[in-house]
This record gives C-alpha cells, sequence and structure tokens, in this order.
C-alpha cells in the first residue's frame, strides 16, 4: 500500500521537550525514487575502484573530525547525552570510516584457490562483487556510531546507500548527508530519508539490494519477515542482556568500575551494556558494597549536569519501570535506588541483587540504568546462567587466569576479558550477535564481506588428455580416475 505524505514530523530534545527540527515522512513513492537515483549512481561509484573510494572515505572522515565539537552538539541534543559522550561516537565513527577505507582493498581483492588435481588445468578464483544498493535503518541510542559501522563498510565495497535514521535522531542522519556530500565527487552515493516506522518498512519494498538494520529483536523480526518476501538479504542487529561474570581471582576494583560504567553510561541504553552480573560468591559481598559506592557518585541529569542523560526513548520509561517492580515482586532486592529512581525522562542507577532467574528483569532486555547482581557458586554456574538467555550478543569476564578459558564457553558473538565494550572500538574486529540478538556482522574484514557477493570463476588453463566433464568420457578415463582417488584416499586439493 502506497504511503502518502500526510505530514511532517518533529525531533525533540528527550532532556526537555524542546523542538530541534522538522522533517518531512516520505512516501513510498519517494523512497523508491531515492533508491532508483542510487542505482544509477552504483556503477559509477564501483567504476572509480578501491583507490577513488579511498580518498572520498578520508576526506569524510577527516571533516568530521574536524567538525566534531558541531555534530557532538546535534547529537546531544538529538539524545540527551553528554557532550563528551556525543564526541566519543564520533570520534569511533571516524576511525571505522578510515579503516574500511584503507583495508577494503586487500580484503575484497580477487583471490586464488587450489583447483586440485583433477582440474589442475584450471585456474580457479573468487572475486567479490558490491550488492548494488543497500539500505541501512539506524538506531537512536548510538545514531551516528552505529549506522557508520554500516554505511562506511558498504561505500568502502563500492556500494551506494540510502540511510533511514531513527525518527529520534533526523538530524543526525541529515548531517552524515551532507557531510558526506561536501566531498562526494557525484550525487546520490549516499542519501538520507527521513520518516516514521512506515518509511523504514517502504525501505524493504523499493527493490533494495540488502538491509543493515539495527534495532530492537521485535523490529528486527517483522524487517526481516518482510524481506524474506522478495529474498532480500539482511544483517541484524538486535538487543543483549549481555552477562558479567566475576570469578574469585579477579581485579574487584576494576570489574566494579567498567561493569558500572558499562550498565549507566548513554543512560544505560547500550546493546551491548551490563544487565546482569554472576559474581563467585566468595567475592561477591565486596563487590556489591563497591557497586553501591560508586553507584553513590552516579547521576543522571541534563547535559553538564549529570554522568549520564534522560531516556531518550520515552516509551522506554515505562518497561524501566515494570522491570524494578518485576525484579521485587519476585524476590529481589534493592540496594541502591528503586522504583522512586524513575523520575521521567531521568533514571537514577538502581542496583539489584538476588533476582530470580526466571524475572522479567533477568530475561528481557530492560535498555535503562539498572544492573542485577547475582551470585554463583562456581565459574560453570555462572557460564550456564549466561547462556541461559534468548540473547547472545555481548558479554565480559573478569578473572586473573581463567578468563580465555570461561569465555570460550559463552554463546555471544563478542567477549571482552577484564574489559568492557573494547570489541565496538577496535574497527578490525567484527560485531555481531547469535540468536535473538541478530545476525551478520559489521566492521572488520567481516563487515566489507557482508556487502558483497562472492563470485566463483574458473577458467581453463589447458586442456587434459581426457575428458572428465564430457558424454565423451571413456572407461579408461573413469578407471584412472578412480585410481588416482582411491591412490590419494581423496585427498586432491
Amino acid at each position: 500500500m502506497a504511503i502518502k505524505r500526510s505530514s511532517l514530523f518533529n525531533s525533540h530534545n528527550p532532556v526537555n521537550g524542546e523542538v530541534i527540527g522538522t522533517y518531512p515522512i516520505m512516501s513510498e513513492s519517494e523512497v523508491g525514487e531515492v533508491v532508483s537515483r542510487a542505482r544509477e549512481t552504483s556503477a559509477k561509484w564501483q567504476k572509480i575502484g578501491f583507490n577513488g573510494r579511498k580518498q572520498v572515505l578520508l576526506a569524510w572522515s577527516s571533516l568530521i573530525l574536524n567538525r566534531i565539537d558541531q555534530i557532538g552538539e546535534l547529537i546531544s541534543h538529538e539524545t540527551g547525552k553528554p557532550l563528551s559522550d556525543a564526541r566519543l561516537e564520533v570520534g569511533m565513527a571516524a576511525n571505522h570510516i578510515s579503516w574500511a577505507a584503507r583495508h577494503a582493498e586487500s580484503i575484497l581483492r580477487t583471490s586464488y584457490r587450489r583447483p586440485g588435481l583433477l582440474m589442475a588445468n584450471m585456474a580457479a578464483t573468487v572475486e567479490r562483487s558490491p550488492f548494488g544498493v543497500i539500505g541501512v535503518i539506524g538506531p537512536w541510542n548510538y545514531p551516528f556510531f552505529t549506522p557508520i559501522g554500516s554505511i562506511s563498510y558498504a561505500l568502502a565495497a563500492g556500494n551506494t546507500v540510502v540511510f533511514k535514521p531513527s525518527e529520534y535522531a533526523p538530524g543526525v542522519g541529515m548531517w552524515l548527508q551532507e557531510s558526506f556530500n561536501e566531498n562526494a565527487p557525484f550525487a546520490d552515493i549516499f542519501t538520507t530519508i527521513t520518516g516514521l516506522a512506515q518509511t523504514g518498512s517502504a525501505v524493504c519494498e523499493s527493490g533494495i539490494d540488502k538491509i543493515s538494520f539495527t534495532g530492537s529483536t521485535r523490529t528486527a523480526k517483522l524487517v526481516a519477515a518482510q524481506c524474506a518476501k522478495h529474498m532480500i538479504p539482511v544483517v541484524l542487529e538486535c538487543g543483549g542482556k549481555d552477562p558479567v561474570i566475576v570469578a574469585a581471582d579477579a581485579d574487584l576494583a576494576r570489574a566494579v568500575d567498567a561493569t558500572m560504567w558499562s550498565a549507566m553510561a548513554n543512560a544505560g541504553q547500550s546493546c551491548i551494556g551490563a544487565e546482569r552480573v554472576y559474581v563467585d560468591e566468595k567475592v561477591a559481598d565486596e563487590f556489591i558494597a563497591r557497586a553501591i559506592e560508586l553507584a553513590a557518585t552516579i547521576r543522571a541529569g541534563a547535559p553538564g549536569n549529570g554522568n549520564y542523560g534522560p531516556a531518550t526513548l520515552p516509551s522506554q520509561i515505562k518497561v524501566i519501570q515494570t522491570h524494578i517492580k518485576e525484579a521485587i515482586a519476585d524476590g529481589g532486592i534493592c540496594v541502591y535506588g528503586g522504583p522512586d529512581s524513575v523520575v521521567a525522562p531521568f533514571v537514577q542507577p538502581v542496583v539489584l541483587i538476588d533476582v530470580p532467574e526466571n524475572s522479567a528483569a533477568m530475561r528481557e532486555e530492560t535498555f535503562g540504568p539498572i544492573i542485577i547482581i547475582n551470585r554463583v557458586a562456581t565459574m560453570r554456574e555462572a557460564i550456564d546462567l549466561s547462556n541461559a538467555s534468548a540473547y547472545g550478543l555481548g558479554a565480559s569476564v573478569w578473572s586473573r587466569r581463567k578468563g580465555k578459558k570461561i569465555a570460550s564457553q559463552l554463546q555471544c558473538g563478542m567477549v571482552a576479558i577484564n574489559s568492557t565494550f573494547a570489541f565496538a572500538t577496535i574497527a578490525s574486529l567484527p560485531f555481531g550477535g547469535v540468536k535473538d540478538s541478530g545476525s551478520g556482522r559489521v566492521h572488520g574484514p567481516e563487515g566489507l564481506l557482508e556487502y558483497t557477493f562472492a563470485r566463483t570463476v574458473v577458467r581453463t588453463r589447458f586442456y587434459l588428455p581426457f575428458k572428465l566433464l564430457s558424454f565423451k568420457r571413456r572407461q579408461k578415463d573413469d578407471a584412472l580416475i578412480i585410481k588416482l582417488i582411491k591412490l590419494l584416499k581423496g585427498r586432491l586439493g
């Protein structure tokens, strides 16, 4: 069903509700026109080659860094996060643009494969080709950094990109387009479209070649189902219920500091943020005491007044309230904060302990500045509880001696040992999850490969004295082939 542009929508500052900007709700036909123009441009963007794209992307990265204060302020206004956090987000994103630009050629160049003895006369290669037009649907919690993880890698791989930012951060999306176009060799390489959920749905119906979506698992399933009707491949970056495992030999001071930051930074609105902690019972009392002490020094507030900002998405307040109340009703104990910590649009830190594993607060993503700490008797129990989740995005392990052993047993896409979030900042590492946390990867070599498809090419270099792939194959040819296979025990490669 066609979507008619019936109105505009506003972007608001979540701290005070102030209108920051007004943007069009783009219709299905308008989205289709944008994708068509991007498709027409795709051949030209591919033709300038890796070096040409590298120069454009490096110039974009430099421009972003030169204007980090400008875009940082816009991010802060649209999300409510502290300006320092917004700048950090921009800096990390610029690094990803640069990495993708500099490494695309070496990762995506044609590779040569051994054809094996039976096919020794063939040259065997694998080429990587861009899909064409990539649709990127971005989130509101990291409206700059997260979509760049798809946009820059897709562009470096030779695709054009159509970006639909969250309706809660459309200004950031428009800024990305405008800044890119200052150094773009021609139009329609990277285009931002604005609108609400219907506009995102229109992208899936636009004839796009691949979709990269970041958001909730519920919405991801709807996007995937819609794309499946048209056989459009998808990259899905969804939610998490990330565990932290703390062994008895952990550096508790560092573990508490990093875990509390992971849980509370960005108002807890991080898909890879800590939500549940499994701490060895031998050191649990000390860990909890340190967590309470640190929580008392952290405050939510407007940029410049708080360690973190408001809940950017107003509806998330109800989820946070519900999880706190259900955790208590199920037998959990609030050792810092509680239901009264929620005063919209802000949520002050909440620390809960001894929450049953079947509580919704332990099973569902909270996406708020709440941390649940539970005691375990063994690391085996901690691992099993960590894995007993529908999600599998990230995790942290704190141990001086057992970190690698524990990490290797976790069912998730990323693990930080004696650290947190590090895997998101290292551009050479793939980012993504398993189970309800999504599929596919962004960042790193895997991120570049994600936005291309493999083309296998074999070429005859010379002709063998027998015909293997022919109706004219002779009995003696069969005998020779079988003898060779048996002699080498199937090892023909």
